[in-house]
């Protein structure tokens, strides 16, 4: 068997993909499973979305575009920044991706090397530590605690930073916790950024439309302190049900634009460009189908947490934003694991344990709330039928 380099030994995966695999498994066997494991919304896409690209493909849009994606698009992403955050993002300074982690891939991947340190949320998403390690960087973890609302500590953040620190990603509202870091702790972080300027900060934004209780995203757009060094995540994939369309974007400066306009062309030449189209129409979002899905979404986070909670073992802190339920299990007296595998092969629901997305989700599962709300409360039925595993250890 051929053998390749040693960094594709370090190269994790997204646990979720895996739970998604097994849960499908099972279904096919003939078993009733309720996926709570995977973050894709059940939405369809806005017709209006859908029926944009199918006329750019009748309309000839189906060929090559520029590394950096069409400039209407382009412009587009700019104006709905400058709506949403009153920033000023000039069209040069984006470029189009097909989906998120491009952006995440190109950004560890211009600032990590051997001797260089990466910090990255523990929790978070997991293709964030595996990344860093594939490029050889040392991955340092930046604690996102739940007495702090599962928002990052920008003293604790600041303090992690030495002469070694290349990249700090950073991702509010965040995926698995739902945790929404507030203005006055970004504040800091920026403030506390100015003693090193030569370290690197990629936001990965892509939950920026789902808060919820009057909680508010902030952009690190905002900052003009930062512009110089900062690259903006963001996407259509969970804010316009388009995950498997592939439509993502960065915001940069224009000298690491260049930097990853070459790794486009080095690798996946552009995003598709009727998909880049159909991209435009969703900015618009003239059916106001965001505000209708963020408003079910955060009907569904009600639900199931109020109801998890009088569950035996469980423990849910209300998320702030994004579509996530991040259980502390602890209670329980059992590994993450077997709670997942408890609640998945015998209850048919499909969780993923905490310690995929990082050492410090150990004692944690993570429910995706992109089902129905009668799926949700069929599953939570089906939580509490088995939780009678664990109630004796709860009760002591």
């Amino acid at each position: 068997m051929l053998k390749t380099i040693a960094a594709f030994d370090r190269i994790g995966e997204e646990n979720a993909f895996a739970v998604l695999a097994r849960a499908q498994a099972l279904a096919a066997q003939g078993r009733d499973i309720i996926n709570l494991g995977i973050g894709q919304p059940d939405f369809r896409t806005p017709d209006h979305i859908s029926e944009a690209a199918i006329k750019a493909i009748r309309d000839g849009h189906h060929g090559y575009t520029a590394a950096t994606g069409i400039l209407p698009l382009r412009e587009a992403v700019a104006a709905d920044l400058a709506k949403r955050f009153k920033v000023t993002v000039s069209p040069d300074e984006v470029m189009i991706m097909p989906g998120g982690k491009p952006t995440m891939f190109m950004s560890i991947l211009m600032f990590g090397e051997a001797g260089a340190e990466i910090m990255y949320p523990d929790p978070g998403f997991p293709i964030y530590r595996s990344m860093i390690e594939f490029t050889g960087a040392k991955p340092i973890p930046i604690p996102i605690r739940e007495e702090n609302g599962f928002a990052f500590s920008a003293e604790e953040t600041l303090k992690l930073i030495t002469d070694k620190t290349r990249l700090i990603i950073i991702n509010s509202p965040a995926n698995p916790t739902g945790g929404v870091t507030p203005k006055t702790e970004v504040d800091k972080f920026v403030a506390g950024l100015e003693k090193w300027p030569n370290v690197a900060v990629m936001s990965d934004e892509i939950y920026d439309q789902m808060t919820y209780d009057g909680e508010q995203h902030v952009c690190l757009l905002g900052y003009p302190s930062i512009r110089d060094r900062l690259i903006l995540l963001n996407g259509w994939s969970k804010t316009y049900a388009m995950t498997g369309w592939r439509l993502g974007y960065a915001v940069a400066p224009k000298n690491l634009i260049d930097a990853m306009d070459l790794l486009v062309l080095n690798t996946f030449t552009c995003t598709a460009e009727f998909t880049q189209v159909a991209a435009i129409e969703a900015l618009q979002d003239s059916t106001n189908a965001v505000d209708a899905m963020v408003a079910e979404y955060r009907k569904r986070r009600d639900l199931f947490v109020s109801r998890l909670n009088t569950i035996p073992g469980f423990r849910c802190r209300t998320p702030d934003g994004a579509f996530y339920a991040w259980v502390n299990i602890e209670d329980t007296g059992l590994p993450a694991e077997e709670v997942a595998r408890v609640l998945l092969e015998e209850a048919g629901v499909a969780g993923t344990a905490g310690a995929a997305f990082g050492p410090a989700g150990k004692n944690y599962l993570r429910f995706s709330l992109v089902s129905a709300r009668n799926l949700l409360e069929d599953a939570l039925e089906r939580i509490e039928r088995v939780s009678t595993r664990w109630r004796a250890t709860v009760s002591r």
